[in-house]
């Protein structure tokens, strides 16, 4: 049976019905959460890797925001690796886990383990990454990744000066050298956010605005492994050796988060492409980013990285943190999307957040006066 969010009215009757075993679980299976003392439910949160700056302030806000409100949390980290992620999941779900928060590392890898979920009567929220091919997903709290990468677009746009700001026509007419960089191919978010560029770049790549003097313009060519920063690094080093070596200038590079921004300004940086005020052999091409990452913040205000798509995990932690209050008491969470995410078996129930695009002009604005980072921090480059 498809699992889907309980509607209100069946969580009611549900209640009324079997008050003392609680309401309907996901799929429909009965699930004894409801009637359970928050000190006395586990939620376990399996997030992808340390590596990452994100996902470190991911698990820390949702793990705060689930103890502030009395669960017991079982956060473990991945690391980048499949089976770790596996066994973890297996093992929360032994120690007798109610409710699972999952970032899944391959959207398609935990099959074994969304099925024992399935026989426990665990209710599963897919945090910001989707699970892949399975009905056993409850809900999908993310942000509108097609969204980001059509900022990512119109971002590299605005910094060629294709479009001003405000989305009209700029003077700048072309043509303009450009690469593209992909995310991981594991992740469903990388065609999300891949399909969204594309949107806003194609019309230019086919008027001969823009030129992809690699030829290289699939998902599948331009995709970076696990979004390494390094694996982005190694293709940018071998793409200015094939395609630019000439003395061509590449203009500007079309990256899908921070790390691969980073991967990619690292290598041009040592082809000798710099900001302006280094005086720099070239100028630095025009890149954009993903995740507002503080190291690729203060490369944003220091004029090396142009922009980033600014995705304040804070609040999608808090957003999960309500799925699972919502989930546990047989009501149904907040959605707004209902039809985006198709995760191969359906279309997954989901609540998106919003985003914003970060500018050097409005580092302080959408950061500093948010709290989200301080004017020390982002000088420094480092939490």
């Amino acid at each position: 049976m498809q699992r889907r969010i309980f509607l209100a009215g069946a969580a009611v009757a549900a209640t009324l019905l079997v008050s003392s075993c609680g309401g309907t679980g996901a799929g429909g299976a009965a699930t004894n959460v409801q009637s359970q003392d928050p000190a006395d439910t586990r939620i376990g949160v399996s997030l992808t890797s340390q590596d990452e700056e994100r996902w470190i302030t991911d698990g820390r806000a949702i793990q705060k925001g689930l103890e502030d409100l009395g669960y017991q949390v079982d956060l473990q980290y991945a690391n980048g690796d499949i089976p770790t992620q596996q066994q973890q999941v297996d093992q929360m779900i032994t120690r007798g886990a109610d409710l699972l928060i999952l970032a899944p590392l391959d959207g398609t890898a935990l099959a074994p383990q969304l099925q024992a979920a399935v026989n426990a009567e665990i209710p599963i929220i897919s945090y910001d990454r989707l699970i892949r091919n399975s009905p056993d997903v409850d809900l999908y709290v993310t942000f509108d990744n097609y969204k980001v990468g059509a900022e990512q677009g119109k971002a590299l746009l605005t910094g060629l000066g294709i479009l001003n700001k405000d989305g009209s026509e700029g003077k700048a007419k072309g043509p303009f050298n450009v690469e593209l960089f992909g995310g991981s191919l594991d992740d469903n978010n990388a065609t999300f956010v891949y399909d969204g560029g594309m949107s806003v770049l194609q019309k230019y790549i086919d008027n001969g605005t823009i030129v992809i003097k690699s030829g290289q313009t699939k998902l599948s060519q331009i995709a970076t492994k696990d979004w390494s920063q390094q694996e982005a690094q190694s293709r940018m080093d071998n793409l200015i050796t094939s395609s630019y070596s000439d003395g061509t200038t590449l203009d500007a590079v079309l990256t899908p988060n921070d790390s691969v921004a980073r991967g990619a300004i690292t290598a041009l940086g040592n082809s000798g492409y710099g900001p302006k005020h280094d005086k720099a052999t070239q100028p630095m091409p025009i890149t954009t980013g993903q995740d507002a990452e503080i190291a690729s913040v203060k490369l944003i205000n220091d004029d090396v990285q142009y922009a980033t798509v600014f995705k304040n995990t804070k609040l999608l932690a808090a957003q999960a943190v309500k799925s699972t209050q919502a989930l546990l008491n047989g009501e149904e969470p907040e959605l707004n999307d209902t039809t985006s995410y198709d995760n191969g078996a359906g279309a997954v129930p989901s609540y998106l957040m919003p985003i914003d695009v970060v500018f050097k002009d409005n580092i302080k604005k959408l950061l500093v006066d948010s709290d989200y980072y301080t004017t020390k921090q982002i000088k420094a480059g480092q939490l």
